[in-house]
């Protein structure tokens, strides 16, 4: 099992957007994680589904999240979590590509993986690891309390920018261990098909970078809709 389980976006204005997010998706607060002010940030997430959209936002100078809004000129897509059940596997093969760990977290139920961006470009990704499987750290004790999927059911994809797409996605493919169609890194889902990270041209003039996100709708009438929030467009699928 490979699975997109989180996406991070960043913000200047951290209750203005996840306001909107709230509005538009129709879903709602679960937690905000006292760990990220580590990195100097303060954050938000909303379950969808059992998957999850956080939106991180700086507290204080020089961190890595105000110099990513700096670099692609405001608000975006900023970071791809997602969850194996063979850490040691993705670990090691991390090792055998030369890609540098920037933070590693090891727990008795769960455990984190950042990895270098310069290592492997596009996004910020991080390889986690939940015991039991739908155990989820970050989300906080009670995200179950907070599904709502009137309208949106799980986070199924991710569409990455880049000047060199298919380069990118041969990247993304050999780091994370999984195969690559059409400039498509394939995934498990949720509900036991198929999702993937989608590489694509730059298309809106701003730098590499996240630009995207895939969300399966359970309304099937509102499939199609595209809302740009937070600088990222959301698809529905």
């Amino acid at each position: 099992m490979f699975r997109l389980r989180q996406v991070a976006l960043v913000a200047t204005h951290l209750d203005q957007v996840v306001d909107q997010l709230c509005e538009t998706l129709e879903v709602e607060r679960c937690f905000q994680d006292p760990g990220v002010g580590e990195f100097g940030l303060h954050n938000w997430l909303m379950p969808i589904g059992d998957t999850f959209l956080e939106v991180v936002a700086p507290m204080r100078e020089d961190t890595t999240a105000g110099r990513y809004l700096s670099r692609r000129g405001g608000d975006g897509g900023y970071m791809t979590i997602f969850q194996t059940d063979d850490l040691a596997g993705a670990r090691q093969r991390l090792h055998d590509v030369g890609v540098r760990v920037v933070w590693r977290h090891d727990g008795p139920d769960m455990c984190g993986t950042h990895l270098h961006p310069k290592d492997v470009p596009g996004a910020i990704i991080s390889i986690d690891w939940a015991d039991p499987a739908d155990h989820w750290e970050w989300a906080g004790p009670d995200w179950r309390d907070h599904v709502r999927t009137g309208l949106v059911a799980e986070i199924v994809g991710a569409e990455i920018q880049s000047s060199d797409p298919e380069g990118l996605a041969e990247r993304w493919g050999e780091v994370l261990g999984r195969p690559v169609t059409s400039s498509a890194l394939l995934l498990d889902d949720g509900a036991g098909g198929m999702g993937s990270i989608r590489f694509v041209p730059i298309v809106d003039g701003r730098p590499e970078g996240l630009g995207g996100v895939d969300i399966r709708v359970a309304d099937r009438s509102r499939a199609g809709e595209r809302h740009e929030i937070c600088g990222t467009r959301f698809y529905f699928v």
